[in-house]
C-alpha cells in the first residue's frame, strides 16, 4: 500500500532512470561505425531527445515540474500546516488530507472512508473475501502484504515495539501507541451520543453502531449480524468448531485469544481489575465496567420501543426479542423455541431430563417454582457433566 512518501520516491526513481537512460543514449555512438559521422550522431540524438522531452513537458506540466526538480533538488510546494515539501501538486493534495481529515473514497458495502483509493481497494477485499497473501505457517490469508508481515511476527514472537512503562511488546508501532494510552488514560475519540471515550477511532466507530443498531457484517450460516468483521470471524468458529487458542495448563481450546487469557486467570487466580468502591476483583475489564454500574445504577442501553433501560447491551438484545417475537433457541427434543438460552436450558432439564430421586425431599411439592429451580441447580451441580450441558453446547 503506497503512502504519499512512497509515491514521491517512485516518481523520483522514474525521473532518475529516465535521465540515466538519456545519458546512455548520448554515449551510444561508441558502438556505431568509425569516422566523423560517429561524432555527429550523438549530438543529433541528444537534440532530438531534448526536443521530444520539452514537447512532452508542454503537454504534461506536472512531469516537467517533477523532472526539473530532480536536477535542482527543489521542492516548491509546501504544506502550510507542517511545512513538508512536495515536488508535485497531487502529492501535496493527498498529504493535506491527513490534516483536514478528508476521506473522499468510501466503501459502498459498509461506508468506511479512506484518504487514498489504494486503501479502499485493499479494504474491499474484506467484503469479497479476496486474500492474495497467505501465511506459509498456518495458511491464514490476508488482503494486504503488511497484514501478513505483522501476522508472521505472532509466530516468530518478534515484538520490536516495547512499552517503556510496562515492557509489553507489540508487533507494530500503532498498537504500541494505543497501548500507551491505557497508561496515560488518554481517550481522544469520544462518542457524541453518550460521551464514552476510546483510545482509537475504530473502537469509537464500532461503539456508535451500538446506538444506531447498524450491523453490516452478517454470518452466512445463521444470519446473525455484527458491528465489525473481527466479531464475525470469531463467531463463525462456533459453527466450524475451530478453536485455535489452547490453554497450556489444561489444553482447553478457545475461539479467540482474549477468551484464552481470561481462562488462564482462572488457573492463576489473577484478578487485575478491582472495583474502587467495594474492592471486588475481576479477570476482565468489561466485567468490572458492568459491576460498577451496580453502584452507580447507570443503565446506558435503552430500548427504543418501550424505553426500558439496561446495564448491559446483551440484556437489551435479549429484551428486544420480546418486541420482535424472535425465538432463536430451539429444543432439540421437542422443537419448542425460546427467546433466551437460559429458558431453553430450564425447559430441557425440567421436561426432558430425569434426575435421581434422592436429590428431592417430600416438601418439594409445596415449593414455589423459584425454590424448586434453585434446588434443581444444586442437584445438577452435584451431578456434574452427566446432566449439565457442556460449554460447547451452551
Amino acid at each position: 500500500m503506497l503512502t504519499p512518501t512512497d509515491e514521491e520516491s517512485d516518481h523520483q526513481l522514474l525521473s532518475h532512470n529516465s535521465h540515466v537512460a538519456e545519458s546512455q543514449d548520448q554515449k551510444g555512438g561508441k558502438h556505431g561505425d568509425s569516422g566523423s559521422t560517429r561524432t555527429a550522431e550523438p549530438n543529433q540524438q541528444s537534440l532530438h531527445h531534448e526536443s521530444i522531452s520539452h514537447s512532452n513537458n508542454v503537454d504534461n506540466p506536472h512531469l516537467s515540474e517533477m523532472h526539473c526538480d530532480t536536477h535542482t533538488g527543489k521542492q516548491p510546494l509546501k504544506c502550510d500546516t507542517c511545512g513538508k515539501g512536495f515536488k508535485i501538486k497531487t502529492l501535496l493534495e493527498k498529504h493535506l488530507r491527513i490534516h483536514t481529515g478528508e476521506k473522499p473514497f468510501a466503501c459502498k458495502t459498509c461506508g468506511k472512508a479512506f484518504r487514498h483509493s489504494s486503501h479502499l481497494t485493499s479494504h474491499t477485499r474484506i467484503h469479497t473475501d479476496e486474500k492474495q497473501f497467505s501465511c506459509k505457517i498456518c495458511k491464514k490469508g490476508f488482503v494486504g502484504k503488511s497484514g501478513l508481515k505483522y501476522h508472521i511476527r505472532t509466530h516468530t514472537g518478534d515484538n520490536p515495539f516495547a512499552c517503556k512503562t510496562c515492557g509489553k511488546g507489540f508487533i507494530k508501532k500503532s498498537l504500541l501507541n494505543y497501548h500507551i494510552r491505557t497508561h496515560t488514560g488518554e481517550k481522544p475519540f469520544a462518542c457524541k451520543t453518550c460521551g464514552k471515550g476510546f483510545i482509537k477511532k475504530s473502537l469509537l466507530n464500532y461503539h456508535i453502531r451500538t446506538h444506531t443498531g447498524e450491523k453490516p457484517f452478517a454470518c452466512n450460516t445463521c444470519g446473525r449480524a455484527f458491528t465489525n468483521n473481527s466479531y464475525l470471524t470469531i463467531h463463525t468458529r462456533i459453527h466450524t468448531g475451530e478453536k485455535p487458542y489452547s490453554c497450556r495448563i489444561c489444553e482447553k481450546g478457545f475461539i479467540d485469544k482474549p477468551a484464552l487469557n481470561y481462562h488462564i486467570r482462572t488457573h492463576t487466580g489473577e484478578k487485575p481489575f478491582a472495583c474502587k468502591t467495594c474492592g471486588k476483583g475481576f479477570i476482565q475489564k468489561s466485567s468490572l465496567d458492568t459491576h460498577i454500574r451496580t453502584h452507580t445504577d447507570e443503565r446506558p442501553f435503552v430500548c427504543k420501543t418501550c424505553g426500558k433501560a439496561f446495564r448491559m447491551t446483551c440484556n437489551l438484545t435479549r429484551h428486544m426479542r420480546i418486541h420482535k417475537g424472535e425465538k432463536p433457541y430451539s429444543c432439540n427434543t421437542c422443537g419448542k423455541r425460546f427467546t433466551q438460552k437460559s429458558a431453553l436450558t430450564s425447559h430441557h432439564t425440567r421436561i426432558h431430563t430425569e434426575l435421581p430421586q434422592q436429590h428431592f425431599c417430600k416438601e418439594e411439592e409445596v415449593l414455589s417454582d423459584q425454590q424448586r429451580f434453585g434446588r434443581l441447580i444444586m442437584a445438577w451441580t452435584r451431578l456434574g457433566d452427566k446432566v449439565l450441558p457442556s460449554p460447547e453446547m451452551s
